[in-house]
């Protein structure tokens, strides 16, 4: 929602509380809990009206540093598809002439 004077209201899906700040509004923070592993999604709107998803996980390493390695590999290898896969649903399409 922009203002008259070019500032942005709360959402509807914003938090309206201290999450909020002068420049960006925040939800609420969306908990996904698994056996070794939590996830934490919030969504921003920043001052120029785009939104964002803000996301931490954190997920329990193994106690053998080559097997930790090769699990933070895996896991940068999966981040690295979700978002590109996202990025890529968010471009406008192409307008089909007809």
């Amino acid at each position: 929602m922009t203002r008259r004077d070019g500032t942005y209201g709360h959402t509807g899906w914003c938090a309206r509380d201290h999450r909020c700040n002068l420049t960006e509004h925040r939800s609420p923070e969306i908990l996904v809990d698994l056996p070794g592993a939590r996830a934490v999604l919030t969504r921003v709107r920043t001052t120029t009206g785009r939104d964002h998803a803000e996301i931490r996980v954190r997920v329990a390493l193994a106690h053998a540093e080559p097997a930790a390695r090769r699990q933070l590999t895996g896991l940068l290898v999966d981040v690295r598809q979700a978002v590109t896969r996202a990025a890529v649903a968010g471009r406008p399409r192409p307008r089909k002439t007809a």
